[in-house]
């Protein structure tokens, strides 16, 4: 990355400065300005997120909100109610209080001396959900929004519930929100207020794992917030980005599809991380594109992205399986709308151990039966890749012995697809409850298999997830399992191999019991989406490399370590996945803050026993200047039985080495068909 430090402006940084609610509660904000604002205002860009721009965004911000300053904008970086250095208590995401935040502080910024009533939003991840979320609240200051790694729907496709399953990243985020509502404001930014508002924290921000279980189905909890719900809301102009190794590629061509104003999409090989600072590489340089977007909706400057293609993604080459690519190779491909004409559908049959190439079905009809072990997933990798350790799914062989398998005969020529594979099967089970996973892999002539695309689908919701319905063991069923949104390639001399599996452990909850699963293969098929290389890809403007301003100062005091464990007791017959994300300890000086954060991760099954199904988080945080000290310890364990969840947390908080706050929490939730 290039780092810039010769800019059109010189930049102001105002920290701190305080952003007044209607009721009362200040949020914390951090202001870059390019100099003259103040008698010649500019537009805003505001990022809206409760990471913590004192010690958790810092270093990020001060590249992004200094790089946009330097161009000529106002860069605003605001801590959500209850986060950070802001008052108030934060008890959940995308809530109506967080939404009216936001569009109290559009007017603020609009009313600002330096800000000339133009504004645009950017984020990933919560950001980049809430910056589409207010433009469907059609604030009259919100002129354009860049949204990256972000979903218009918060049940279907979210870190929560996939295909109606119930997903382990819903526990690992959870536990991630736990650790940092746990954290206290600053002293040296709120005074001796801190203690205050660190106790009104611990108290009040409850346990949201509890809440996201509490909705097992599409209810109107999760219908809050989700602009899929009525797109037509959303008129300002939208940059929707993302990554193959993201959670979250799917929702770029929903938004590009559906969205009545202009929405350009973008997806490259990146993991959730903005496409500048993106890995597995290559990286572009996004803030500039960011930069021809604001100055053509803010500024009204004729910077051409109007004409860009309406969806440009990375198409994949193939690769040999890695839990963690340094780069994807690959090409830049694009389409002047979505859906595409360019895209045709390919069936490929189902027979014995094969995928039929030929299109043609078979006469006759074979019953295949699956029940799968609950240790097919140990190698499935994390649902949303952060690239924070080996996150990536391993080698596919090491999971295809507990799945039915079809391969293809090697092709004949080079297949390439974009878009989404779907799984047409008929089959039945003898269970009311019950799961598919479906894997489509890259498969060498080594016989690696690299993982492609994946689905998930409780099978209760294959009517929609709104009202599920168990299933009458025996019945035949015909239902539809849709992959993840890829681009790639595969090469001549592959083979395509499609696996199904009736368990996914631990990237997804498994069902109540044990599942035995028939597949009627007459009835049944592959759908792949191809499209051909077209002419006009290799006529496309190449990005710029990435570039940001510098980062704030930092002094690494203890090492951190990041991996990925399986274990396998063979005695015990017990599999337990240990994943560490240790950042160690870190200095930012700035602020002379100390900071340490360490979070540990285990899921476990014994032998075949779905009543033995545990997840458990532990996460340390501390914040150290001078003698000033404090620390705190979450943890949660998730178990299950046939009928509920049984949810057991605990919060320690320290100052020095005097335990100042405990509770703990004991929750037993139905299941409902999970």
């Amino acid at each position: 990355m290039r780092v810039v430090t010769d800019f059109p402006h010189r930049v102001e940084c105002l920290d701190p400065v305080w952003i007044p609610m209607p009721d009362g509660i200040r949020l914390n904000a951090r202001v870059w300005l390019p100099e003259g604002a103040s008698d010649h205002p500019v537009p805003a860009i505001l990022e809206y997120i409760p990471y913590r721009l004192r010690d958790g965004s810092a270093r990020r911000d001060a590249r992004h909100h200094h790089y946009f300053a330097g161009y000529g904008y106002a860069a605003v970086r605001v801590d959500l109610r209850g986060s950070g250095d802001s008052g108030g208590v934060l008890t959940d995401e995308y809530l109506e209080q967080e939404l009216a935040d936001g569009e109290a502080i559009l007017r603020w910024l609009a009313a600002q001396p330096w800000c000339d009533g133009r504004i645009g939003m950017i984020g990933i991840s919560w950001g980049g959900f809430n910056g589409l979320q207010l433009a469907a609240r059609r604030p009259p200051e919100l002129k354009a929004v860049v949204s990256v790694c972000s979903t218009d729907d918060r049940y279907a496709d979210d870190v929560h519930y996939m295909g109606g399953c119930l997903l382990g990243d819903n526990l690992s985020w959870a536990s991630t929100m736990f650790a940092y509502n746990s954290l206290p404001p600053d002293p040296a930014v709120v005074g001796d207020a801190w203690r205050e508002m660190w106790q009104e924290r611990l108290e009040g921000s409850g346990l949201w794992l509890a809440t996201w279980l509490e909705h097992q189905h599409r209810d109107a909890y999760w219908q809050h917030g989700s602009i899929c719900e009525e797109f037509s809301r959303v008129e300002v102009p939208v940059l929707a980005a993302s990554g193959w190794a993201d959670g979250y590629s799917n929702a770029v061509k929903r938004l590009v599809e559906n969205l009545p104003g202009l929405c350009k999409g973008l997806i490259g090989p990146w993991s959730h991380k903005y496409p500048h600072l993106g890995e597995p590489g290559p990286a572009i340089g996004f803030l500039q594109e960011c930069l021809r977007w604001w100055d053509q909706w803010l500024r009204g400057e004729e910077r051409g992205v109007a004409g860009d293609p309406a969806i440009r993604v990375w198409m994949q080459d193939s690769m040999p399986p890695t839990t963690r690519y340094g780069h994807r190779p690959g090409r830049w491909v694009a389409e002047p709308c979505w859906p595409s004409p360019n895209v045709t559908p390919w069936r490929l049959p189902l027979a014995p151990g094969r995928l039929m190439l030929d299109g043609k079905d078979r006469g006759d009809e074979t019953a295949l039966t699956l029940q799968s072990p609950l240790t097919c997933g140990l190698f499935a990798g994390k649902w949303c890749s952060y690239a924070a350790g080996p996150d990536l799914a391993h080698d596919q062989r090491q999971e295809d012995g507990g799945a039915l398998t079809f391969d293809s005969p090697p092709l004949d020529d080079t297949l390439e697809i974009m878009g989404a594979p779907q799984l047409e099967l008929e089959c039945s089970t003898d269970r009311p409850v019950a799961m598919v996973a479906v894997r489509l892999s890259d498969v060498a002539p080594d016989d690696k298999a690299t993982r492609v695309t994946y689905g998930l689908l409780n099978l209760t919701h294959r009517d929609g997830h709104e009202e599920p319905s168990p299933l009458e063991p025996g019945r035949r069923y015909r239902v539809r399992v849709a992959f993840n949104d890829v681009a790639q390639v595969f090469p001549r001399g592959h083979r395509l191999r499609l696996s199904i599996s009736t368990s996914y452990w631990p990237l997804a909850w498994p069902p109540p019991e044990r599942v035995r699963l028939t597949i009627f293969d007459k009835g049944s098929a592959l759908h792949l989406p191809v499209r051909p290389p077209r002419g006009e890809d290799a006529r496309l403007v190449p990005f710029a490399e990435p570039e940001a301003a510098p980062t704030i100062a930092t002094t690494r005091l203890e090492p951190g370590h990041h991996n990925w464990y399986v274990h396998r007791d063979l005695a015990e017959d017990l599999s337990t996945l240990e994943v560490i994300n240790d950042n160690g300890r870190v200095r930012l000086e700035d602020s002379g803050l100390e900071v340490q954060t360490r979070a540990v991760e285990r899921y476990r099954s014994w032998a075949d026993d779905f009543g033995s199904i545990s997840g458990e988080t532990r996460w340390d945080r501390s914040l150290k200047r001078g003698d000033w000290e404090v620390s705190t310890v979450t943890r949660t364990v998730l178990t299950s039985n046939a009928r509920e969840f049984l949810l057991h947390a605990t919060l320690d908080a320290y100052e020095g080495e005097r335990r100042i706050y405990c509770r703990s929490w004991d929750v037993t939730i139905p299941r409902r068909l999970v």
